[in-house]
């Protein structure tokens, strides 16, 4: 089996890497897996239950971690058995990198600016992003149950994880900070819709622009 896969993090690559070498964290998000302890130097006793169609079985294994860069990512190795129901042994890597446009862009030359307005930088938005592949092969009971259904239940597990890691991640450092501005600038788009429409049926302050015509404004008459 062979999977790869890309994931945008609303947390910075430090924060994720954090996150990826700390094995409480690991454990909350890894579906079914009830231990993830260290037990050597960049290695880990794990337990996990897996469920693949009508097999069921309680895995226990390690996984070691090696060719670590910090903060860019690692490669790990991986066995597990689960008694009659088989055995799994693979490895994985993860790669992370910081989002492409977390830098603030620079404004045309001849971009127009507003009379009044501050030229103050865009915040930059908070994020990086993972890259991981796995190969794994499997054997017993879970390897006769097809490849199209052990690849079905590998991608649900793969996005069950990130559902689980990014809630934990917004738990523990809160929503995006790219959030607020949006806000803010919804809320003013609001207020201007409002305004406008106050002014068109009469209940905004007129400017001298807006006069009748005839009012007072060109007092020049031929003759």
């Amino acid at each position: 089996m062979e999977m790869l896969g890309n994931r945008r993090l609303a947390i910075t690559q430090q924060q994720a890497w954090e996150a990826l070498n700390d094995p409480e964290t690991l454990k909350k998000c890894i579906p079914g897996c009830d231990k993830f302890e260290l037990t050597g130097e960049n290695t880990y006793s794990v337990g996990l239950a897996v469920k693949i169609g009508p097999v069921s079985a309680k895995f226990s294994g390690k996984v070691m971690l090696s060719d670590i860069v910090a903060p860019d990512g690692y490669k790990l190795s991986f066995e597990g058995q689960g008694g009659v129901a088989g055995f799994a042994k693979g490895s994985s890597s993860v790669t992370l990198r910081p989002l492409a446009d977390a830098a603030p862009a620079a404004a045309p030359a001849d971009a127009p600016v507003a009379e009044g307005a501050e030229s103050a930088p865009a915040a930059a938005p908070v994020g990086c992003e993972l890259d991981y592949t796995v190969q794994a092969q499997v054997g017993g009971k879970i390897a006769q149950l097809g490849q199209r259904l052990i690849d079905g239940a590998a991608k649900s597990t793969a996005d069950d994880f990130f559902k689980r890691f990014e809630a934990e991640m917004q738990s523990r450092y809160g929503p995006p900070p790219a959030a607020a501005p949006e806000n803010a600038e919804a809320q003013a788009e609001k207020t201007g819709a409002v305004a406008g429409f106050m002014k068109k049926i009469g209940l905004g302050k007129k400017s001298d622009k807006d006069a009748e015509p005839g009012t007072g404004g060109d007092s020049s008459s031929g003759g």
